[in-house]
């Protein structure tokens, strides 16, 4: 038996994903104008979730793809013991809930770690326009190529890698989606505790602080709290890349 939902919180307006800022991550690049306003007829609404918050949990009848407008989330499992399994963070522009396609029910729980917004996509009504319009098609399936590599990549971490390149490769790709987002790739805030980087990276959260710490000693970060400024990205980059000589 699953926890009743929060109350869902819909914006009073229409989704414009025309004038939106994110839709060259989120939308085809170049999709014909009459292509777009289709589109904009099924993404219709928003929904706010606050900081700790579920887009869905688990167990949850899946009918739609979310598109996240502002904010972070983070997708995991719980096992037997009640603990929780981080398996992502996603961020605006970042698709949720495609976990759902295959058995019409979501497997994970997501997770606001601040204050959010999406936009939801119904799937069957996109499904139905994807059939008519290929650009759309591909985009979503190249989309779905992309989570199966980022979860390859994720297998490639906890196979092969030690905590510190662990780590590294953690904070590249953070700063890199960041930077890709048009926000700085040198000084961010993490949205996610220590203990939930531990987690997604099979890490205890003592390594998780002793790999920070030590990346703080050879001047490859400046470490306060959450606030992290890369003083040395080259230097994370040859952690990860003689991990995999």
């Amino acid at each position: 038996m699953h926890a009743t939902q929060p109350p869902v919180r819909l914006d009073p307006f229409k989704v414009a994903c025309s004038s939106c800022n994110l839709r060259e991550l989120c939308l085809p690049v170049g999709i014909a104008e009459d292509q777009m306003e289709r589109l904009e007829a099924i993404v219709a609404t928003r929904r706010a979730v606050p900081r700790g918050d579920p887009l869905f949990r688990s167990g949850d009848a899946f009918s739609s793809l979310y598109a996240i407008r502002t904010g972070f989330f983070k997708t995991c499992l719980s096992s037997e013991d009640g603990r929780d399994q981080v398996t992502g963070f996603q961020m605006a522009g970042e698709l949720l809930g495609l976990d759902g396609i295959g058995t019409d029910r979501h497997t994970c729980d997501a997770i606001a770690l601040e204050d959010s917004s999406v936009c939801i996509i119904p799937y069957h009504q996109l499904e139905d326009l994807s059939r008519e319009l290929s650009d759309l098609q591909r985009h979503f399936h190249k989309i779905m190529s992309r989570e199966i590599v980022r979860d390859h990549g994720v297998m490639l971490l906890l196979g092969s890698m030690r905590a510190e390149e662990r780590l590294a490769a953690f904070m590249l790709n953070l700063t890199q989606r960041l930077r890709t987002r048009g926000f700085s790739a040198s000084s961010l805030v993490l949205r996610m505790t220590r203990e939930e980087i531990g987690s997604y990276l099979g890490l205890k959260l003592e390594t998780v602080s002793r790999a920070f710490s030590k990346f703080q000693d050879d001047g490859i970060l400046e470490v306060k709290q959450r606030q992290i400024r890369v003083l040395d990205a080259d230097a994370l980059q040859a952690l990860v890349n003689g991990s995999s000589c």
